[in-house]
């Protein structure tokens, strides 16, 4: 499956500059946050495939008028083209206001989704807004990444996680890529195309296969 994922900054190339060739093998759009809705609709109105999104801890507006023509997939586990992909958006509170979560509320919306999750066999992607702490994130408590992101990856080993929040304008020599055990980690800042190829399925071992120790399942 080929990804475009895109968050946080416009891309002029994909919205002022659009061409329809620049879609071209694109089989889904993914928005890791902090996009204008109207950005996001015009996308999933150009493009032919699906596009999903989580939210932004600047997206607000979608609560009253969200992007049309995408796909929500916040606290879901959404699958296209047999890839199971879990939506967790927002960002680490550092401030009053929507779409920001401590590390106990992110690990209560985390549980909630477990049992969904061990029924679909675990998951490939991981979409969020925010990055895993100590995997793309800064020290201040506006760019910090979330802890209980490792226990997921940990949990679940999916081969690609994608996240936002993080503008690679920044600075010098922000890496847009990070490796955390069979993970790999992108950040989607403005746009990145990722291959995702999956070509045997481990099927990871719900909590009671854990629990009595049975492996993982191949399918």
């Amino acid at each position: 499956m080929r990804i475009l994922a895109v968050a946080d900054e416009e891309s002029k190339g994909l919205w002022d500059y659009f061409r329809p060739e620049k879609l071209n093998g694109i089989d889904l759009i993914c928005c890791c946050g902090d996009l204008d809705a109207n950005y996001v609709t015009f996308l999933a109105t150009m493009a032919h495939v699906p596009v999903i999104y989580v939210h932004g801890n600047h997206d607000e507006g979608y609560d009253r008028r969200p992007p049309e023509g995408a796909e929500c997939i916040e606290d879901r586990v959404f699958t296209y083209q047999g890839i199971r992909f879990v939506g967790l958006g927002g960002s680490c509170r550092y401030r009053a206001g929507a779409w920001q979560f401590t590390e106990a509320e992110m690990k209560k919306r985390i549980r909630h989704l477990r049992g969904r999750i061990d029924r679909m066999g675990g998951f490939d992607v991981l979409v969020t807004h925010a990055p895993m702490h100590g995997y793309g994130d800064f020290s201040d408590p506006a760019h910090r990444g979330f802890t209980v992101f490792h226990e997921l990856l940990d949990v679940y080993r999916p081969p690609l996680m994608l996240h936002g929040h993080i503008h690679l304008s920044y600075g010098a020599n922000i890496p847009r890529e990070h490796i955390y055990h069979s993970t790999r980690i992108v950040n989607a800042f403005e746009r990145y195309v990722v291959e995702l190829d999956l070509p045997q399925r481990t099927v990871t071992p719900g909590f009671w296969q854990r629990l009595f120790g049975i492996g993982p399942v191949h399918g």
